[in-house]
Formats: structure tokens, C-alpha cells, sequence
């Protein structure tokens, strides 16, 4: 299992896979390096690209240096882009999209980016902000709470019906989800960064793909759109028949289509 080193100090474990430009995919919530969408989609893409995904922090056998903030999350990517030669494309979804920008906007070595679906949903139906859902997590978490931590991730920060959320306790992927829900209120406290749309993202000049599923909900399409608003030149592409978990065969068509240019 190769390391790098966080400019913290925290080991952040990654894989490694195929030949050609190196390409880094960057996780959302509640995945890790070996739970979730990206050691698909890294093997729909190995046959053109050296491609890493790596375990966040505070995931899988990454280490966790708090207190958290977004600047050591950006500073893990770096470290993976120093492993990768200094420079690479990279595609993020969701939270993980979120994390491509805020290092696009630090002037990390990234050659083009793709930014799937970042929820930026500045106030929710109830009224509730991202902020106010870091805070409520983070208490979950506190109290030891981490299966109310994910069904809450699930049902009041998502949106899912809180019977279906409920009913995640029943799956096989139940210990796996509540292994990393402390990590949840870091992606929410990325989510609340909505100011970067207004402020740095306005400065990003390397080329961006942002994209959306055509069969998401309608809050999430206006946080594509929201996006692709913000940052100057970026092109908007829908994927028919996708939703927010967005299948590996269209990943990684929309990957080589956008980054082979």
C-alpha cells in the first residue's frame, strides 16, 4: 500500500493503477479507496491513464490530524499530486468535486479538472445550511452516535425519506458507512464554503468540465449550474440517465472525451 505524507504530518494511503497521464479522482462522502464508485471507475480508465484514488482523511487506512479544516483536505490532494509527478488531471464528485476546486483556486498542479455534481446548496428546503448540518454531525459524533450520524447525513442533509434512511441499518454496507461517518461533518464543512463560487472560483483559468446527472434532483442540477456559473470557460455537460451516483461506464467515457482533447 503506497503513503504519502500530508503537510501535517498525516498518512494519506492511495492506489495506483494503468499507464499514461496521471489522473487523480477524488472521493465524496461516506466513500473510501475501496468502498464506493472509484476503483471502477479507476478500471474503465487504467487502459489510457495512470490513475490514483486515494482513502481521505480520517478514512480506510488514511490517518486524521485535527482539528479538521478545508486546508488540509487541499493539502492531502497536493501530497497525491506530488506523488503523481507534480501535475495531473483530476476529477472529483461531489464533496470530492468541492475539494478539486478549492485546490484549483490554490494554484495546485492541476492540468484539467472535472467537477461532478458539487452540492452547493446554499440553504436547504427546511432551511437548514450546510453549516447547520456540520453542527448537528459533529454533536452525533460527540455523543458516540455514528449510526445517527449517517441516517441523518442520509435523510436531513440529503433528502432521502428517513424510512429509507432508516432502513440502511438492515444493508451489508451498514458497518462500512458508519466506520467513516465521523468524516461526515468534513465534507459538510466544504459544502458550506459557498462563498468560493463568488470569490475565488471566479479566478480558476485551467479548463473545467462541470457535469450533472440529467435524472438528479432539481436542487442538485442548480448546483451544477451554480458551478459552471462561477468559473469563467467552464463547459456544462448533462449525462443522460445518471444520477448523483454516477456509473463508471459514462465516468469514464466523459473522462477520456473531456481529457484526451
Amino acid at each position: 500500500m503506497p503513503t504519502v505524507t500530508s503537510k501535517d504530518g498525516t498518512t494519506i494511503a492511495y492506489s495506483k493503477a494503468g499507464n499514461g497521464p496521471a489522473l487523480i479522482l477524488v472521493d465524496g462522502a461516506l466513500c473510501s479507496r475501496n468502498f464506493g464508485p472509484m476503483p471502477g471507475y479507476a478500471a474503465k480508465l487504467a487502459d489510457q491513464y495512470t490513475v490514483y484514488w486515494y482513502d481521505r482523511r480520517g478514512r480506510g487506512e488514511s490517518g486524521d490530524t485535527l482539528p479538521f479544516t478545508i486546508e488540509k483536505e487541499v493539502d492531502d490532494l497536493a501530497a497525491i499530486l506530488d506523488a503523481a509527478g507534480g501535475s495531473a488531471f483530476v476529477m472529483g464528485t461531489s464533496s470530492g468535486g468541492a475539494i478539486t476546486l478549492q485546490a484549483a483556486v490554490r494554484g495546485l498542479g492541476i492540468r484539467k479538472m472535472i467537477l461532478y455534481e458539487a452540492p452547493y446548496v446554499p440553504v436547504g428546503k427546511d432551511g437548514r445550511t450546510a453549516s447547520d448540518h456540520a453542527a448537528a454531525l459533529s454533536r452525533l459524533i460527540g455523543q458516540g452516535d455514528r449510526g445517527g450520524a449517517v441516517t441523518y447525513f442520509m435523510s436531513d442533509a440529503v433528502g432521502m425519506p428517513k424510512f429509507i434512511a432508516f432502513f440502511f441499518r438492515f444493508f451489508p454496507m451498514w458497518p462500512k458507512l458508519k466506520a467513516v461517518a465521523h468524516t461526515l461533518p468534513y465534507d459538510l464543512t466544504i459544502m458550506s464554503d459557498t462563498a468560493i463560487l463568488d470569490g475565488g472560483a471566479r479566478g480558476v483559468k485551467i479548463p473545467a468540465l462541470v457535469a450533472g446527472g440529467a435524472k438528479s434532483p432539481a436542487s442538485l442540477k442548480a448546483a451544477v449550474e451554480r458551478v459552471h456559473a462561477a468559473i469563467p470557460g467552464s463547459e456544462l455537460r448533462w449525462l443522460e440517465g445518471q444520477t448523483h451516483n454516477l456509473g463508471a461506464e459514462p465516468a469514464a467515457e466523459m473522462a477520456k472525451t473531456f481529457f484526451g482533447r
